[in-house]
């Protein structure tokens, strides 16, 4: 990329990384501690997944950092093995990154891309809900300026209403988190050029100086002066066992919405971005960060288009936000030190929100129930349940629902409508009439196991279900694209209920890979060359000349 570097794009470059960079300290920073880290390690997991991906990365643009639907799913797979903010936290969130990094670099070198179709849309909107509702929960007791002892979403809830009733709300804090709130959200609904994030924060921060309010509200507290640096002492084999599960996860979700994100950016600019390439350049950068007191990091929605809309042409733009977190951390790390830990909050939950879709499975609900219904499941289960449990029962759901769509897909008897060309489903045209002595039947799905019985019962109610003297059955079956032994069985038990009547069945314009594959289940010559037409029409013809009763 450096080699294409054009020089008139190096002052859009250096405006958008200072803009980005207003939106990298908060938002690293909250992300770490929804991720159950010191707030510092979001920074570490900012500065190098910058630096790495602008090496290794393929998209001009993609922003990567801490991102609000993996913070939670770090917590679940760290926290049940660490105290929250520790030394061995962060050692094990490190070591999850470079779990997942390698993940997804292996996958790179295989070319796996396809595995992200597991989250399909509905699960997507569903567990990122589910997350939204988890972190806003999670982050209400910092936001009151109060704190609950919970592993659960039930738990959050019920510490929330007992921190409430209790009297236990800080007044001040929860009135400068509120604020806060007020400001980012206000700023982002009028289309401030300025971040409503850097406004809420500096605001913040003078006031808390100014009123001297650091002794007596939740404060973030002084970063330590530093550089990023290995923080991986302590690990052994059984963590990695313990993490297997959770990198899985993460690496899934990471790319899923890393290579949506990217391809959406890369059309927009009349680019392409290989999906293999990709993964290789997140899982570089996991590893970067890893290594050097980060977390699992993945593309950010959120500040992805802030730096497009900075001016952004080149990965020097993130490169330069890191160089000034960089600076931050070295020459003014004390400045946290009047950040108010509510107004954390208020950017976590601002960023949780926005990944609330209503209008997604409004959609679903109108188009297709059963899509709704697995949305909602994984809601359910990431809100109820846990995160990775949530998406594990969620992705088993949509196997589920495919094999049903698969076991019981769309059928129809084919007719002819007068004057219009070509062969119409009977039972959405009335007026399609059936062609005499023919029955042509057509199954929009592959034979396998599952549906080769129904497919079976299908063909036989057809034409049993006819007052016609039936001599040919045609299986329109463009639509079917595999064919197994289970189902080669079916249609051989078919073939002779059907031949007993007196009736031939027939395949018209069946794939070829299909048909080969057919033929090699070697029998007996059974369908020979002349069961097969190459279209159907030509079919219907030969059906014709076949009558024996001349009709």
């Amino acid at each position: 990329m450096a080699r294409n570097y054009q020089k008139k794009w190096l002052r859009n470059d250096l405006v958008a990384g200072v803009v980005l960079t207003a939106l990298l300290i908060p938002a690293g920073m909250g992300y770490a501690e929804a991720a159950g880290l010191p707030v510092e390690a979001g920074l570490y997991a900012t500065i190098v997944p910058l630096l790495v991906y602008a090496v290794a990365g393929p998209s001009r643009i993609l922003v990567l950092g801490p991102d609000s639907s993996l913070a939670p799913i770090i917590a679940a797979a760290i926290l049940p093995l660490a105290v929250v903010g520790s030394d061995r936290a962060v050692a094990l969130a490190g070591l999850l990154a470079i779990m997942v990094g390698l993940i997804l670099v292996l996958g790179g070198l295989l070319r796996l891309g396809f595995v992200t179709d597991l989250l399909s849309k509905p699960i997507r909107i569903g567990y990122l809900n589910g997350i939204a509702l988890t972190v806003v929960i999670g982050q209400l007791p910092k936001l009151l300026g109060f704190s609950v002892d919970a592993d659960t979403l039930r738990g959050e809830v019920a510490g929330v209403v007992r921190g409430i009733s209790d009297g236990e709300v800080d007044g001040a804090a929860c009135a400068i988190g509120i604020a806060s709130l007020l400001v980012i959200v206000g700023l982002r609904v009028v289309g401030s050029k300025v971040p409503g994030v850097l406004v809420a924060v500096v605001a913040a921060m003078i006031l808390v100086a100014v009123a001297g309010l650091a002794d007596q509200i939740p404060v973030v507290g002084a970063l330590p002066r530093g550089l990023p640096a290995p923080a991986l002492s302590g690990i052994g084999w059984s963590d990695v066992a313990e993490l297997i599960g959770p990198a899985f996860g993460i690496a899934l979700i990471a790319f899923a919405d890393s290579g949506v994100l990217s391809r959406t950016f890369a059309a927009r600019r009349g680019e392409s971005v290989d999906g293999s390439q990709e993964m290789l350049g997140i899982g570089a950068a996991n590893i970067g960060g890893g290594l050097l007191g980060g977390f699992p990091v993945s593309a950010s929605s959120s500040r992805t288009p802030v730096a497009e809309q900075a001016g952004a042409r080149s990965q020097l733009c993130g490169v330069v936000g890191a160089i000034l977190i960089i600076a931050f951390v070295l020459l003014a790390p004390g400045l946290t030190a009047y950040l108010p830990s509510s107004t954390l909050a208020a950017v976590v939950i601002v960023a949780a929100a926005g990944l609330v879709d209503f209008r997604g499975v409004a959609s679903l609900w109108r188009v297709d129930r059963v899509e709704c219904m697995l949305s909602l499941a994984a809601f359910v289960g990431v809100a109820a349940i846990g995160v990775l449990e949530g998406i594990l029962i969620a992705v088993g759901l949509s196997f589920v629902a495919f094999v049903n769509n698969a076991w019981r897909p769309y059928r129809a008897e084919l007719g002819q409508r007068p004057g219009v060309p070509g062969y119409h489903d009977r039972a959405r045209h009335s007026d399609a009439q059936p062609f005499p002595g023919v029955v042509i039947v057509r199954w929009d799905a592959p034979l396998f196991f599952a549906n080769g019985g129904v497919f079976d019962d299908y063909v036989r109610s057809v034409v049993t279900g006819t007052e016609r003297a039936v001599h040919t059955v045609i299986l329109a079956a463009e639509p079917i694209t595999d064919v197994d032994t289970t189902a080669v069985d079916e249609l051989v038990e078919l073939d002779d209920y059907l031949g007993a009547q007196g009736i031939t069945l027939v395949f018209a314009e069946m794939k070829g890979p299909v048909k080969d594959k057919l033929r090699r289940y070697e029998l007996g010559g059974r369908f020979d060359a002349d069961r097969f037409s190459p279209t159907l029409t030509g079919a219907v013809a030969d059906a014709s000349d076949r009558d024996p009763g001349g009709r």
